[in-house]
């Protein structure tokens, strides 16, 4: 399945052939608040990161790839929800699928350092019992979502980084591979086009999932191959708990993307939580809130996917694009790019 995936994302299938992919935003799918005492079995959002798409000059085929890339990693979400496996197992599943795919800045096709490695990031936490794992820094594990959910598992440690981290994750038998592996044509073309200009220009990819299940139990995962250009070892927020990920079955569970280090100085997915829990918000009004008042303020740029208790879900930017779709045990689903017009 995972290479029929990655062969059908890169073809460019046009959005006609995806079962339930819709081309405009429904008025009810991103935001169902809890006042509205909707309940789900179960529900799943994903992402793939934010930007402003507008600038980026994506054709037909990019624009119909990446839709399908995302509806396939949801129809095999929903496949597993239906089936009864846990909202870790499916975050955990499906942020490796994203990884996989050449189409986003996490795994394959993630962007350079400025030393022109591939360092990556990533987390995992569920919100039945607040265990969590995180890894930093990762060049040679295929899938470095499978390792943070080893530290979380198997360690006694939350986050492990660079030579720790690879050390950590060989010992649990995961899958190795050389540097180059994450390379693609395209991250090479957009690194020496970033050098010239000496700016980090990369389209924000990174990859989340947040996921309720049948037993009523929460969970979030990212990954993400950080900042194009970056420096000094810079960590972004998406390997850190609260910051970039989080998950609270009393809440909500909560994935980011966009400018870390915004992220990280709000500690948005945590704050998300909080507001519910202590200021008595339900998750739209949370995720409107954290998004477009406090990170606008701060300056930051980017989006959350956010699912509660109840199975509503956000997602929730303030760029001008994020690639995300979302799927609810209702049959109501969708894929999307824009912001809604």
């Amino acid at each position: 399945m995972q290479k029929a995936f990655l062969q059908a994302a890169l073809s460019g299938l046009l959005l006609l052939a995806i079962p339930g992919c819709r081309t405009s935003e429904p008025e009810e799918s991103e935001t169902t608040p809890e006042k509205t005492e909707r309940h789900f079995e179960w529900s799943v959002v994903i992402h793939g990161g934010a930007g402003d798409f507008a600038n980026a000059n994506y054709t037909q085929s990019e624009e119909e790839a990446y839709l399908f890339a995302l509806q396939t990693a949801l129809d095999t979400a929903v496949v597993n929800l239906e089936t009864g496996q846990s909202a870790v197992d499916v975050a955990e599943k499906v942020v490796a699928m994203l990884e996989d795919c050449p189409l986003f800045n996490a795994g394959r096709g993630a962007v350079f350092t400025s030393d022109g490695t591939i360092e990556l990031d990533a987390s995992i936490m569920e919100g039945r019992t607040l265990k969590a794992g995180a890894v930093t820094g990762l060049r040679s594990i295929k899938n470095p979502i499978m390792a943070a959910r080893a530290v979380m598992d198997s360690s006694r440690h939350v986050m492990l980084s660079g030579e720790g981290a690879l050390t950590f994750a060989k010992s649990q038998g995961l899958q190795e591979v050389d540097n180059t592996y994450f390379r693609t044509q395209r991250s090479v073309e957009a690194y020496f086009k970033a050098k010239e200009k000496k700016a980090a220009e990369g389209k924000m990819g990174t990859v989340g999932c947040v996921v309720l299940d049948k037993n009523g139990d929460l969970a979030a995962a990212s990954s993400t191959g950080g900042m194009m250009l970056k420096e000094y070892g810079r960590i972004g927020d998406s390997p850190i708990i609260g910051a970039g990920t989080y998950a609270d079955n009393k809440t909500c569970a909560v994935s980011c993307t966009g400018h870390g280090e915004f992220f990280i100085r709000a500690a948005v997915a945590h704050e998300i939580s909080a507001c519910m829990e202590h200021g008595g918000m339900t998750l739209k009004e949370a995720a409107q809130y954290v998004v477009q008042n406090k990170l606008v303020e701060m300056g930051g740029a980017g989006g959350i996917i956010a699912v509660d208790g109840h199975g509503n879900s956000v997602m929730e930017f303030n760029t001008p694009g994020m690639f995300r779709g979302f799927a609810r045990s209702d049959s109501t689903s969708g894929v999307f790019m824009y912001k809604t017009e």
